[in-house]
């Protein structure tokens, strides 16, 4: 089970939108080096709508190649087709990651038992473990606790990133799982309180631009150092919360720029940070100490 911070590692572009693979690695060594636990590729932080097939294979290929074991790859190869999801999936196993993340399936609406054959089936069809990810305000379709936990009796399911930000119904679910299946905050600014009710971590946005210090916090959390990681979290918190003043991942990438880590590029339909928008970043950004 993989414990800790795990980023949801941004895809570097230039300013012509083609991947900046250079500053890929780079980032990925940055990430090994500030003690993040594991990187999430080709996730929503990834831009994973907008990459086409071929260089989604190559961002997770390289993921690999450059982590070279030194941390776990878990990519993101979900779909709102389970035939795409199978595909995807299928490449990732073959060159070598950890696990696969598996959106729910995102616009065409499927029920509870929609999901469930969904997960099911590309389970049994790729023999790769599969962490869920539920983050309804951006698929619609919500897998509810009870697919859940319909879902960690399947071989091969292993865990969850829980976006939905919901406190209660988290810690139901902490307490009906068994113990050996791993649950992830899917948002910044509440991994900390689910942390605290059980949960093993967070895949995280604000770990691309504080590396060391989300891997302290959640170390100290998982240690039951609860007040040293408090006053971590405390001072991210206008990262947690800023990074998301407009859609993922316009500001943590423009932030990434500002401390000469990357270009800001972001692919169509995403526009570049609006010019009311980055006071607003660029206040966190000094609150939290990040870049300056």
């Amino acid at each position: 089970m993989i414990k800790g911070s795990i980023v949801a590692i941004v895809s570097p572009m230039k300013p012509d939108e083609s991947l900046d693979l250079d500053a890929y690695r780079r980032l990925i060594d940055w990430h090994i080096d500030s003690g993040t636990a594991a990187i999430v590729a080709v996730g929503t932080t990834g831009e994973s709508p907008t990459v086409d097939p071929q260089e989604h294979i190559e961002l997770i290929r390289i993921a690999i190649e450059q982590a070279a074991g030194r941390v776990p790859i878990i990519a993101g190869t979900g779909g709102n087709s389970t035939r795409e999801a199978i595909e995807l999936t299928e490449a990732a196993a073959e060159l070598g990651a950890t696990a696969s993340l598996q959106v729910v399936p995102y616009y065409n609406k499927p029920t509870q038992e929609g999901l469930y054959r969904h997960f099911r089936t590309v389970a049994e069809k790729v023999d790769l473990p599969m962490i869920l990810y539920n983050v309804p305000s951006r698929t619609v379709a919500d897998l509810s606790n009870d697919s859940v936990l319909r879902l960690a009796q399947v071989p091969g399911i292993v865990g969850l990133k829980d976006a939905t930000g919901d406190m209660p119904r988290g810690s139901a679910l902490l307490a009906a799982l068994p113990p050996d299946f791993a649950v992830y905050s899917g948002n910044d600014d509440s991994a900390l309180a689910l942390m605290a009710m059980g949960s093993h971590g967070v895949i995280s946005v604000t770990a691309n631009v504080a590396p060391a210090e989300m891997a302290r916090m959640c170390d100290l959390a998982l240690n039951g150092q609860w007040s040293e990681a408090l006053a971590i979290n405390r001072r991210l918190l206008p990262l947690h919360l800023k990074l998301f003043v407009e859609p993922n991942p316009v500001p943590v990438k423009w932030v990434l720029s500002q401390m000469g880590r990357a270009d800001p590029t972001v692919r169509l339909p995403l526009a570049p940070l609006s010019e009311q928008s980055i006071p607003v970043v660029r206040d966190a950004m000094r609150a939290a100490g990040v870049g300056i």
